[in-house]
């Protein structure tokens, strides 16, 4: 649904880990391809994993994590398709910055085009991964409030990061924003518009951003009547 609002806007999706066998991340990144998502994130955890920010991750041995790796790219060859292919790994918690380093590795020897190092902890750790895995693109992940430090755009490509993505940024800005107007009607009976100029957003506006008026010249210049009138 995302790829689809706007096809030329590259999107980046979280894969996990493949959901399952290497026929299994086969079949994900094959749906992702036909989906338009322009590339995706494999990980190293065990299937039931958890969020890279948490503590008790288990991991999957280098062997499983190239497997996951290798069968992608096989099936983005066997597709005729195109999407790019970022390895995670979450080793650095627990095993140590070497070990992750050396899994990241490997997982660009298998065709992975991006690494990302999931919870870094330090800039100068930040700065040894880019310059350690030189030439190959490395992402940064931005989770306000985990254990890695939160750098700005500036930052993060001063640093050597080719991608960073923000990806709780819509949710930690409506989270409180709705927990607010849910408090003003539970507690006032109504809810007051957090704009100065006291707006509320009604429902031809929000119409309008998912594109109400594209949808309406269209069906005009087709000659439909669905719009005769405006909306």
């Amino acid at each position: 649904m995302l790829a689809a609002v706007s096809p030329l806007t590259p999107l980046i999706a979280d894969a996990d880990t493949g959901y399952g066998s290497t026929l299994m991340v086969a079949h994900t990144v094959i749906t992702y391809i036909r989906a338009g998502v322009a590339g995706l994130h494999l990980e190293d955890q065990v299937v039931t994993k958890r969020c890279g920010h948490l503590k008790g991750k288990q991991l999957v041995d280098t062997d499983e994590f190239v497997s996951r790796i290798r069968a992608a790219v096989m099936a983005r060859q066997q597709s005729g398709g195109d999407i790019v292919i970022i390895a995670r790994t979450d080793a650095l918690a627990g095993e140590g910055y070497d070990e992750a380093l050396k899994r990241l590795r490997a997982a660009i020897s298998a065709g992975a085009e991006v690494a990302f190092l999931e919870g870094v902890t330090t800039r100068e750790e930040a700065e040894n991964l880019t310059r350690d895995l030189a030439p190959t693109s490395c992402l940064f992940n931005n989770v306000p409030a985990g254990v890695s430090p939160s750098f700005s755009v500036k930052e993060a490509r001063e640093i050597g990061y080719k991608i960073a993505i923000y990806p709780i940024l819509a949710l930690e800005v409506v989270y409180p924003a709705v927990t607010n107007a849910c408090r003003q009607l539970f507690d006032e009976g109504e809810v007051q518009s957090p704009e100065k100029d006291g707006k509320r957003w009604g429902p031809r506006d929000l119409f309008k951003v998912c594109g109400l008026d594209e949808l309406m010249e269209f069906d005009r210049q087709a000659g439909g009547r669905g719009y005769i009138e405006d909306a």
